[in-house]
């Protein structure tokens, strides 16, 4: 063997793979991060004493620092007169969608884990929010910008292309994303609120949504109001789908909308009756392994015999369009353990005679 041959092999020995392989691939010190979205209701508050029980969960939640990413946004707030025609027919709310979809998409990276929470009209948005992820996708980081997350949107508004999100979910989003759980207090209808006569001829903006809970959601548990009478407040529950096996609980506890969801406006004596449907939320998001602070079971105390808030202060009282909600009791579906036996057995004997 030559001397250049024996040259060749000693530098082919050299850079052999498998004496010296590849260093391992970096992986990003960054680690898996727990995202919360958390969208209140209308004319909500972050002020001490006036939180709703969104607001709570979002302050809680701050407690525990950078290992988890919240993101709190308000309802739709009064500003001024010419906000009254988003406050009433719950204008704004595509835009609060469009928002937290791309700041989620700036945030989250493979394998992080989600979590959605709302109340109210923001409980719509969320489920919204969940909708559009499940059938467009959700955007790479760096593809999140304005005109892909508007192209996003648009393609769920138009469900009768389906080519449309698929060529847009292969381009630019994530091969998969699953959604840990939806937590939400007391939906209802972003239409807006159902002002006599007038409403029938608003146009229903959001007649494409899905209000079955969407395959890449595992978990859904949703807080309902049982003496809430107004139509303005009307419930939007979820739908079973027999093809998509994901726990689903739609339990309905004692109070109105606002006990529900713990929009109270400083009425405190109702805060010990709101803290139930809280506790409860908490208990669901601890099962699904959200990380809370250690001693948050102790910080709200409950009982259901506190006073209601009611449903008619304020303008509620112009709100003369009322009917009694319909409680269903299935696999899904259940009344709390906290009403009443008395109050239970009331009901479900209502219920049967409706039938």
């Amino acid at each position: 063997m030559t001397w250049l041959q024996n040259r060749i092999k000693t530098v082919f020995e050299r850079f052999r793979a498998d004496r010296y392989p590849s260093p391992p691939r970096r992986r990003s010190s960054r680690g898996q991060k727990t995202h919360v979205i958390i969208l209140d209701g209308t004319l909500s508050s972050f002020e001490p004493g006036y939180e709703s029980n969104a607001g709570l969960l979002a302050k809680l939640l701050d407690e525990l620092g950078p290992s988890i990413n919240v993101y709190y946004r308000p309802g739709l707030q009064w500003h001024s007169w010419r906000s009254i025609r988003n406050v009433l027919f719950g204008g704004g709310l595509d835009q609060q969608i469009r928002d937290t979809y791309g700041a989620l998409a700036t945030r989250y990276r493979p394998e992080d884990r989600i979590f959605l929470f709302g109340y109210s009209r923001g409980a719509f948005a969320v489920r919204s929010l969940s909708g559009l992820i499940d059938r467009v996708g959700l955007l790479k980081a760096k593809h999140a910008t304005p005109r892909n997350i508007e192209q996003a949107w648009r393609a769920y508004k138009n469900p009768q292309t389906p080519e449309t999100p698929a060529k847009f979910r292969a381009a630019y989003c994530h091969r998969q994303v699953t959604i840990e759980m939806i937590g939400v207090w007391d939906t209802v209808r972003a239409l807006g609120l159902r002002v006599p006569f007038f409403w029938r001829w608003m146009p229903d903006r959001y007649g494409f949504h899905n209000h079955h809970l969407c395959r890449s959601v595992k978990a859904g548990f949703h807080a309902l109001a049982k003496d809430e009478t107004r139509l303005a407040y009307r419930p939007e529950k979820w739908r079973a789908n027999p093809d998509h096996p994901a726990h689903l609980e739609q339990v309905w506890f004692r109070g109105t909308h606002g006990d529900i969801g713990g929009h109270l406006s400083g009425f405190s004596a109702a805060r010990p009756l709101s803290n139930i449907p809280l506790v409860w939320m908490l208990q669901r998001a601890d099962a699904c392994n959200l990380p809370l602070p250690k001693d948050w079971a102790s910080r709200y105390p409950t009982d259901v015999n506190a006073p209601s808030i009611g449903h008619w202060q304020g303008f509620s009282k112009l709100l003369i369009l009322r009917r009694r909600r319909v409680i269903s009791v299935g696999p899904t579906e259940w009344i709390h353990p906290s009403v009443a036996r008395s109050e239970r057995v009331k009901l479900e004997v209502y219920e049967e005679k409706k039938d």
